[in-house]
């Protein structure tokens, strides 16, 4: 099963809007992103990654919604302890 995962796009390097490139902080983890599917990204930005390509926006308040649901099943994950 694939995920896409919202992050915060702290850099962008590039002008051609195909070889664009971001930054994006996955909770302080820093990756590489094609920034190729959203041309009109811009430092600041909420973006949706999907196998390194950032594939839409979202505002701030949906990426912290976003946020608390991952850190919920993060915490039911530990309560439920490793799997068999």
């Amino acid at each position: 099963m694939c995920l896409a995962v919202p992050g915060k796009l702290v850099a962008v390097s590039g002008e051609d809007p195909l070889q664009r490139t971001g930054k994006v902080s996955f909770g302080g983890v820093l990756k590489d992103v094609s920034l190729a599917c959203l041309p009109e990204a811009k430092v600041g930005d909420y973006v949706i990654v999907h196998v390194g390509m950032a594939i839409s926006l979202l505002d701030e308040e949906e990426a912290n919604e976003t946020f608390r649901y991952l850190q919920e099943i993060e915490a039911l994950g530990r309560q439920q302890g490793p799997t068999p």
